[in-house]
Formats: structure tokens, sequence, C-alpha cells
């Protein structure tokens, strides 16, 4: 029987970060679940990221030339950084503020808004969308670089509140063209070489240019305006400081805190329409946010502490990136960087999520979306292949611990199972793994053939629908 609590540790660290080892998971047992909570929401407070390494391996991060660097690196990071909610909370963000590298074709600009994720994803929400708003990355993806006092361009005002901050049915077309006018002027400073991109910003011999936000006074629509039934002469900073007086944004992004970290909601375009599958959680967390002017950080404890979050264990179907990079921290030997990472940032793509490319400003759709026979037997295909090299310091270490000491079918499936997690699987899927150990047959003394068979059923139990539910 595995250890509820251990198991209910191993749910935290799946859902505030891509998974733990078991021997990690015995570590937080011993500090608690509560101060374990406490130290993922202050990720400042473990051993910052040291980039030289990675930038030994691959030099390239230098000057950021090739989307692929700028996926692998993520990629790197966010297995093997000490810091997994700041990289989980980056991700979050990532997928609500969606912003790709094809239109950009720029990859330190999407490595840089990550950057500001992490430096600010569990701060202030108000910084946050700042942030956002000055993000030359933001910028150019929504066109507010063609955002004029004479020629203003909806792009960004329109998608601030419709997906980033508000919803549909909160605002008028109205505020849509104030907000706009609000945020003329926000630009990028050397946007004049966009403009002759072919012979001033070629990626050689140093990368792209790298951007940088300017504000142009000059360019401001500098009269009144009104939005959500405010009137005056506002700026950006005013639209986004009445944006957070709105209740429907607290929750807005309470709904989309729960869909991403507690259980898969309806699609967003349905949220006008569709109320959310736990009114009282979300009402909860926009509380929270609310009372504490929008601090992310004090927010994220509620959630990660709450009965509801606990109560939510494998109810979620896992993201792309979560298969890849939990099997990964699973497994081991991924502490290096190699040429095999790029071919794992790859197998996010092969699964539906380009990462830092996603495809369109919506996002990506998740939850059922992401599975289709497809996409499951490559996700499946990904996880029975790292659980088959033995070779691996991850796999090894549970073929050592089960060992040949499980005397019976059910012992067998029961260990690998705990040590896989602590990780469930339904009546019947437990009878087919059991079915299938009583095949196997090893005597005394025997290690390559209990090895085997604790390699093999590993490998079943990854292949289990139960796997790619978080």
């Amino acid at each position: 029987m595995a250890d509820k609590e251990l198991g209910l540790l191993a749910h935290l660290m799946r859902r505030a970060g891509f998974g733990a080892t078991h021997l990690e998971l015995e570590e937080y047992q011993a500090q608690g679940y509560e101060a374990t909570v406490d130290a993922l929401v202050h990720p400042e407070d473990a051993p910052e990221w040291d980039d030289d390494l990675f930038r030994r391996y691959q030099p390239d991060l230098n000057s950021v030339m090739y989307f692929e660097s700028a996926q692998n690196y993520w990629m790197y990071k966010m297995i093997n950084s000490k810091r997994p909610l700041e990289e989980k909370i980056a991700l979050f963000w990532h997928g609500l503020f969606a912003t790709a590298y094809g239109k950009l074709n720029h990859a330190k600009g999407v490595v840089n808004q990550t950057d500001t994720f992490r430096r600010h994803g569990l701060g202030s929400f108000h910084n946050i969308l700042m942030e956002l708003s000055r993000d030359p990355a933001m910028i150019f993806w929504l066109d507010n670089k063609d955002n004029h006092k004479d020629a203003p361009n909806e792009n960004y005002g329109r998608e601030l509140l419709e997906l980033f901050s508000m919803g549909i049915g909160n605002y008028t077309e109205d505020d849509v063209k104030n907000c706009a006018r609000a945020f003329t002027g926000w630009t990028i400073a050397n946007d004049e070489y966009m403009s002759v991109r072919a012979s001033r910003d070629s990626i050689w011999p140093s990368g792209r240019i790298d951007w940088q936000f300017e504000y142009r006074p000059e360019d401001h629509d500098d009269t009144e305006k009104t939005f959500l039934g405010h009137t005056g002469n506002f700026n950006g900073e005013d639209i986004i400081d009445i944006i957070l007086e709105e209740p429907a944004t607290a929750q807005f992004i309470a709904r989309h805190l729960y869909s991403f970290f507690v259980s898969d909601e309806v699609q967003v375009p349905a949220w006008s329409v569709t109320p959310p599958a736990d009114p009282e959680a979300v009402d909860t967390l926009a509380k929270v946010m609310i009372e504490s002017d929008y601090d992310m950080r004090l927010t994220m404890n509620v959630l990660l502490n709450s009965d509801f979050f606990k109560a939510a264990q494998f109810t979620k179907i896992k993201n792309p990136t979560e298969v890849v990079v939990g099997t990964l921290r699973l497994v081991g030997d991924a502490e290096l960087p190699s040429p095999n990472s790029f071919e794992w940032s790859n197998q996010i793509m092969y699964m539906g999520q380009d990462l830092l490319n996603p495809p369109s400003v919506e996002g990506w759709h998740y939850g059922p979306e992401w599975v289709n026979s497809g996409l499951l037997m490559t996700r499946t295909n990904f996880v029975a292949d790292m659980l088959s090299e033995t070779d691996r310091p991850g796999v090894r270490t549970i073929i050592d611990r089960v060992g040949g000491a499980a005397s019976s079918p059910e012992q067998l499936v029961d260990s690998c199972l705990d040590l896989l997690g602590p990780f469930e699987v339904s009546a019947s899927t437990k009878d087919e793994l059991v079915a299938h150990a009583s095949t196997l047959t090893w005597s005394d003394g025997d290690k390559s053939g209990a090895e085997e068979n604790v390699a093999g059923m590993l490998q079943l139990i990854v292949s289990t629908r139960e796997y790619m539910f978080a």
C-alpha cells in the first residue's frame, strides 16, 4: 500500500513542478507538506541558476541565433532547476500570454520573455501586466509597435482585455478602442531596424539585435479617454490599474490557475457561457487575489494547500512538456547538455506543444485535446523508450530497490507503482499488470532475469493511460 503522505507530495511536485524521484519525495516528506509548499513559493531561497555550464556545451545560447537553442535551453532548465515552481509558473504565464517565435523570428526575444515570467511570475499580477505591456516580444507579437496616436492599432488592447485579464463579456468595443489609444507610444527602441532587417538585422555574425522597450511621448494619444466607466487622460499604467479594479479580472485569472494547476476546464472561448467546474474554488482564489493586491505568491500558497487541490490527484492530462520533462527527471542522466537534448525538446513538439511557438494568441488547447491516437502513441513510445534504458541512474535506482525481493506478482506491481510515484492505476489496469507479472519467471540468484522483469514492468506502467494524468 502506497504511503498517502508520499502520494500527496508526489501530486504536489507533479503540479507545482515536473515531478520528483522517490528519493526526493522522501526528503520532502521529512520536512512536511506545508514546509515543502513554502519552499516552492519562495524559489529565491534555492540556488540561482548558473548558465555557464549550458553555455559551455551550447555556445549558441550567447547569441541565441537558433530557435532550437531557445527551446533546448528552457527544457534543460526545467529538468535541472532547483526552483521547480519558478519554471512551472513561467510555463503557466507562457500559455496564458502566448507569444510565438513563428511571427517574431527572434529567438532571444522569446527567451527574454520567459526570463520575465521567472522574475515576476510569483509577484504582483499588476507588475506582471506592466512587464508584459513593456515586453518587446509582446509588442511585436501583437503589433503595438504599429499603434500610433494618429493611427491606433487595437490588437494588443483587444487581447489584453479578452485573453490576458478579463475575458469576453466584461468590456465593450469602445473600451477596446480606448485601451489601444492609451497604449500608443509603447514601442520597441530599435524598431527602425525591423523595416530594413535584411540589411541591418542579419543574424550574422552575432545574432539579432536585442530589442528594448521604449516609450515615445510624442506618439502617445494625450487626449481624454473613457474606459470601463472611468474617464481621464489615461496612459497604459492607468488602464492596468482600472483593469485590476474589476472583479472579473480576479475571476478570470483564478479560473486559469485552477485549470492549469488543479483540474482541466473547458477551453477559454467557452468560459463566457460555461460556469467553472468548481465555482467555490475559483471564488476562493479570486478573493485571495483581491484582498492581497494580486499577490501571486500568496495565491499559489493558498491553492497548493487547499483541499480542492489535494483532492485533485490524477485529474489532469499532462501537457507534452510535463510528459517529457517529468520522464527525464525520473530516469536521470540529463544533468549535462548533450546532442540528445535537442531531440528531447523536439519530442515536446511531436506531442503537440511547440514550446515558445504556440499556435495562436489563444495559446494551446489542453485537456483531452492533448491526446489523439497519434499523439498518444508518440507519448507512449517516448516514455517506454526512456524506461527501457536501464543504465540511466533513475531507472537503475528503481530496479535496485525492487530487485528480486518481490516474492509475488502483486508485490512486483506494487513496488514498481510505488517507486514510480507513488502512482495509482485503476483496478482493471492493476489486474492486467498483475496478470502479466504472473507470466514472468526467474530463479533465485538470476539477477539479470529479475532486472529484466522489473524493467519490463516499468515500461508497461508508463505506457498505461493513467501515466498520462498528473
